[in-house]
């Protein structure tokens, strides 16, 4: 049997996606149909249309998600039909070298559904992160599936599957932020404030956002950040060094991806400190730093793969302190839009006015 559902589709680099009747299988063995419920509109959405990840045109866009397993395949045990879930694009083999030595989080060999969605003429499309979530209906591997409390909202619930937990998890697990420390976020974005959530939730005393955005550097201090820097009227390097004694930062996340706001990160810490880039460069980008400078200041240079997440491990965790009152995930739905919506969200996207508009099914 195969389920003809409503989904949006990039057909092409740079083309306005389109709003199409796709045909989504029944799931083999190792598989998942998930009836989707919200779906966050992602930068990595926006890079998958521009060609920014790779050419395999036509993609099934969205991967933000959250929504109710309908039906599962054979030898699935972990989720059942009925169940809310938060989708995810680290399904672990546990049986890769990352795996074997009790670091799941790292697994080198994450897998998706085999079968393929399509088009009405069965043309077969590239689902975005192996997710593919703007649609009524996607079909995934059950590892993707990550079961959550039903009680938690769609629209907030789903933004763990990608950048709240990248930044989230930048901070806690890839940053090892702790008590005290003072932490300073170049970048303000979705991503950029959910680290500054993270740090506030792992109990940094000192929270330095760095932006050139007012309106980015006004949220974030909503969502914890202690003092702001705009880096157009300021040197973030100097500013973040007067924040904090003259010393530096214990920890700078670079949540842009660019190599002249990494190069701030690294003066900005302190000796010893950690910088964590979990900001996603472009393939032509290059760095250059005096090594002498890389060994003088010591510390770790580190990078945050999907904030170094285990999903089964972090999203109930987090969902659990959702529903406590202890993290707002409510405050990065901007706006909840329509299926056919998602191209005019790129462009609010692109002008900066949303931390994340969510589609709602």
């Amino acid at each position: 049997m195969t389920h003809q559902v409503r989904a949006v589709v990039a057909r092409g680099k740079g083309a306005p996606v389109s709003l199409e009747t796709i045909t989504v299988p029944d799931p083999g063995p190792g598989e998942a149909l998930v009836k989707i419920e919200a779906c966050g509109v992602c930068h990595t959405d926006l890079h998958y249309r521009e060609g920014g990840i790779n050419d395999d045109f036509p993609f099934l866009l969205g991967h933000e998600a959250a929504g109710v397993v309908e039906s599962v395949g054979e030898g699935v045990t972990d989720v059942a039909p009925g169940d809310f879930v938060i989708l995810n694009w680290r399904a672990v083999c546990g049986q890769c070298r990352a795996c074997l030595r009790g670091r799941p989080w790292y697994c080198f060999s994450t897998h998706n559904a085999k079968q393929k969605m399509t088009l009405a003429d069965g043309t077969e499309l590239s689902p975005a992160l192996g997710i593919g979530a703007f649609a009524e209906k996607t079909l995934v591997a059950a590892g993707q599936c990550t079961k959550v409390d039903r009680a938690a909202s769609a629209a907030a619930a789903g933004l763990l599957g990608c950048g709240v937990m990248a930044g989230i998890g930048a901070a806690i697990n890839t940053g090892n932020v702790g008590r005290g420390d003072s932490v300073a976020v170049i970048g303000c974005g979705g991503v950029g404030a959910a680290a500054v959530v993270g740090s506030n939730l792992a109990g940094a005393a000192k929270i330095i956002a760095v932006d050139i955005d007012d309106l980015k550097l006004d949220n974030a201090k909503k969502l914890g950040a202690t003092h702001t820097v705009n880096s157009k009227d300021a040197d973030p390097v100097e500013a973040i060094r007067d924040l904090t004694g003259g010393f530096g930062a214990d920890v700078v996340i670079e949540a842009v991806g660019r190599p002249e706001t990494y190069k701030q990160a690294f003066y900005a810490r302190d000796l010893a400190g950690t910088v964590v880039l979990v900001g996603v460069p472009t393939p032509q980008m290059k760095l250059e730093l005096p090594l002498l400078d890389v060994f003088g200041r010591g510390g770790a240079l580190k990078s945050s793969w999907y904030g170094d997440c285990l999903p089964s491990r972090d999203f109930p965790m987090l969902i659990d302190l959702y529903l406590q009152g202890r993290l707002n995930l409510d405050a990065f739905v901007t706006e909840t839009i329509a299926l056919d919506e998602v191209e005019k969200a790129f462009e609010r996207m692109h002008r900066g006015d949303v931390l994340r508009s969510v589609v709602v099914l």
